[in-house]
């Protein structure tokens, strides 16, 4: 399971959050696609590509305010600069923090309804029912998810989460087996195991 979806690098398929969009918008006016792509990038662990920040510019209805064409009194790209050396990645000074910094500890409820929590600097998000699991029980193993008992992403306690398989919770989708009553989930578990036996016998046939 997953908040936002955690984006592969250069992956062209991408669920944008709130604030995204809501830095989107508020960066976009007067700066250039690439320099916008550098500026998202640095703010969030997503490393977006030119392509996905051309279309959300286009789908979200934003302009530059800018013609393509150098104009009079505009300074050029590498002012400042030596040689090929690129402009600074963002234009806030060192030592500034955004409005909408967020210090470690923080929390969040992104676009999929889950709690995400801030676990380091300068912008390491993680889902928060995850973070709990793994203090109690260490990292959670490579091809499991951690699913609410009670089908309730607010409830966010260790005795509410349970851990299982992809092939189990893909399951327990596929026929609605998580309940609002924690024993039913866990019943349904023992269930989704059982449909997964048979269609293994069924494939071995």
């Amino acid at each position: 399971m997953a908040g936002r979806p955690k984006g592969t690098k250069n992956s062209e398929l991408h669920i944008w959050s709130s604030e995204e969009k809501e830095y989107l918008s508020e960066i976009t006016p007067g700066r250039s696609h690439k320099e916008i792509l550098e500026l998202m990038n640095s703010k969030f662990e997503y490393q977006f590509s030119l392509n996905q920040i051309k279309g959300a510019i286009k789908r979200y209805k934003l302009n530059t305010g800018r013609t393509g064409q150098f104009e009079k009194g505009q300074a050029s790209w590498n002012k400042g600069t030596k040689g090929l050396t690129k402009a600074n990645k963002t234009s806030f000074k060192k030592g500034n923090r955004p409005s909408n910094y967020k210090p470690v500890g923080s929390e969040r409820v992104n676009i999929e309804g889950y709690v995400e929590i801030k676990v380091a600097e300068p912008r390491k998000w993680k889902l928060k029912h995850r973070v709990v699991w793994e203090e109690h029980n260490g990292q959670i193993p490579k091809g499991y998810n951690v699913i609410f008992a009670d089908g309730d992403k607010s409830n966010i306690c260790i005795e509410n989460l349970l851990l299982v398989t992809r092939k189990q919770l893909l399951t327990l989708n596929q026929y609605g087996l998580i309940k609002q009553d924690p024993e039913l989930t866990k019943t349904g578990i023992n269930i989704a195991n059982v449909i997964g036996k048979i269609n293994e016998v069924k494939k071995r046939k």
